[in-house]
């Protein structure tokens, strides 16, 4: 399973090294890890994917818990929140393969942002599953390069009615 955990942490340096060290030195991996400053610059958020049990999260939850520069963590998984991801391929293209990779854009709702005789660069956003299924989409064709950003998460807010 994959839990989506999300701390908000004094925007200092040196805060994402450790915890990066502390998830990573107690053998944990990381799937996805994206850091940015909030609307407060003195505070960043951090969306952290990693994979594994439930024992795995609580481990992680509690030792960021206990880092002086964790203001707080919050366990998505079991939450309802929108998650979002940005993709980015370097795609070799012929002219037909152009003319198909731009239907297959339009469709699925991917933006072409460059165009060369040789290749074609598309971009999407979307969430974590809309967006693999645009890189598998990709798979028929020669990616020269792909970059991923990693997932950012807000959790959605409670229903005033329970």
């Amino acid at each position: 399973m994959k839990h989506v955990i999300t701390a908000m942490v004094e925007n200092r340096p040196g805060v994402l090294a450790r915890i990066v060290g502390l998830i990573s030195g107690r053998g944990f991996n990381i799937d996805s890890l994206n850091v940015a400053p909030t609307q407060d610059p003195t505070v960043s958020r951090m969306t952290i994917q990693v994979p594994g049990d439930d024992r795995v999260l609580e481990q992680i939850t509690k030792q960021l818990n206990k880092l002086i520069d964790v203001i707080k963590v919050s366990d998505l998984t079991q939450e309802r929140f929108v998650d979002c991801e940005l993709v980015i391929a370097k795609v070799s293209a012929s002219a037909k393969e152009r003319s198909e990779l731009k239907q297959v854009a339009e469709m699925i709702g991917a933006r072409i942002t460059s165009v060369t005789p040789k290749s074609i660069i598309v971009q999407m956003t979307g969430n974590q599953e809309e967006i693999s299924e645009f890189v598998a989409l990709l798979k028929p064709y020669r990616v020269l390069d792909l970059s991923r950003s990693g997932v950012i998460a807000v959790a959605k807010p409670e229903s005033e009615n329970g």
